[in-house]
């Protein structure tokens, strides 16, 4: 049985994300939270936030839709293996990495 993923690992490579259906160039992660989480993993220490870790922003027409997920939600997000993808709370999020080729193909 292989080890499940993390969301955060996920989002920590994707270029786009996708979140209820609805296609996200525009999200970020907070590095300074990240680091706090990292140095408490280093140290052995457990860590925990509800501080946004991740904020994602969609134009959706003429609707600008705005989502926060804190650390501790991130980090019991549901994986989807069937999907490749997650369930944050009542969110579907997927991650995309961009698709890129060599200039010789």
């Amino acid at each position: 049985m292989s080890e499940q993923p993390y969301l955060l690992d996920s989002l920590e490579s994707a270029d786009m994300l996708v979140i209820d259906g609805l296609h996200a160039f525009d999200f970020q992660l907070d590095e300074a939270l990240l680091d706090q989480a990292d140095a408490a993993a280093e140290a052995d220490q457990p860590f925990a936030s509800e501080s946004v870790v991740l904020s994602i922003e969609v134009q959706d027409g003429r609707e600008r839709k705005r989502w926060q997920f804190s650390y501790n939600a991130v980090m019991e997000a549901e994986y989807l293996a069937a999907e490749d993808s997650w369930r944050v709370g009542e969110h579907h999020l997927t991650c995309l990495a961009a698709v890129s080729s060599d200039a010789e193909d």
